[in-house]
């Protein structure tokens, strides 16, 4: 048996599979779990796995950094340890991914119809590739070729600086040094709590009046939420232009993070985030944020950009690794 899991801040999915002799695998249990309902990972697994279970490998993609086969969780008080994890599986085959790493693996098994192009000049060229997912934090990596096959990197690139682009960002970052004095990452804008971050920023810049269907960020109902489906419909100008702005951030760190790879094989686009605000980055915003970078469009104007609509692409991979 398989045993495969997406450890998230928010979710945790675990699924066990059979693989057949001719490679295929079979899905025997799949369920998914509130992470913070939880007090660690191995009550999740108790929960989960059925008495008498022989697992031949188990394979987790964790939203956090992955240091010799160590995780401490960035948005959740969890640790996960394979050393330990392999003692309790009951075999040597464990392997601990940060997020991305799953998600990029992931991405090199989805079929065509899970991804939409975004970049209507793509040109199909051999190289690394670059994935980025904003979600509940943000997350990137990099598939590196090596002429022959794809390697993931993990990389916490989400947590380097901001950088704004025009005068509007300029004083969003100085807004946000007034939240966070000791450092400004790309994530505290280009994830779930970005939305609450922009829309602020825009109300106290005094760009449109606060939306009265937005609800306090200290109550029960997930602002972010609010904020983007508003945002996307167009049914508020301030949410409208936070989700204009997300974009608009995304697309620029995006193309940041394939200047860094040199992604000429293209860019994937994961997270949970992306698809809800599809008809947003499909307007033009993402693409042309992505590109400006003066002396470098010509080289960015033709990689490929294409999103995720698999919500399981991190597990997928997660499921393929021993496979690889």
């Amino acid at each position: 048996m398989i045993l495969a899991g997406d450890i998230g801040g928010t979710k945790t999915v675990l699924a066990l599979l059979a693989r057949s002799p001719d490679g295929l695998t079979n899905s025997i249990k799949e369920q998914s779990y509130p992470s913070d309902g939880f007090l660690n990972f191995d009550d999740i697994l108790d929960d989960f796995l059925p008495l008498g279970t022989t697992l031949t490998s188990a394979c987790f993609g964790i939203a956090g950094p992955v240091v010799n086969q160590y995780c401490q969780m960035t948005n959740l008080s969890w640790s996960l340890d394979a050393a330990k994890l392999k003692i309790k599986l009951g075999t040597d085959r464990v392997r601990l991914l940060n997020d991305l790493e799953a998600m990029a693996i992931g991405m090199l098994h989805l079929p065509e119809h899970d991804l939409v192009e975004l970049n209507p000049n793509a040109t199909a060229q051999s190289g690394n590739i670059a994935v980025i997912a904003a979600g509940t934090g943000l997350g990137e990596a990099i598939l590196y070729w090596d002429g022959e096959k794809y390697h993931p990197i993990a990389t916490e690139g989400g947590h380097c600086d901001f950088a704004p682009q025009n005068l509007q960002q300029d004083k969003l970052l100085a807004y946000l040094r007034t939240l966070f004095p000791d450092h400004v990452s790309s994530e505290r804008v280009i994830s779930g709590i970005g939305f609450s971050h922009l829309y602020d920023f825009l109300c106290s810049d005094g760009f449109a009046p606060p939306c009265p269907d937005v609800p306090d960020i200290a109550g029960s109902i997930d602002r972010n939420a609010v904020i983007s489906q508003l945002g996307v419909t167009g049914k508020d100008p301030l949410c409208t232009e936070a989700v204009r702005l997300f974009v608009e951030l995304y697309g620029a760190e995006a193309g940041n993070l394939a200047l860094k790879s040199l992604a000429i094989g293209g860019v994937f686009i994961g997270g949970g985030i992306g698809p809800k605000i599809l008809p947003a980055i499909k307007s033009g915003t993402f693409l042309q944020a992505f590109s400006a970078k003066g002396r470098y469009l010509p080289l960015l104007d033709k990689v490929s950009i294409k999103i995720s609509l698999n919500e399981r692409t991190p597990l997928i991979g997660a499921i393929n690794f021993f496979a690889v």
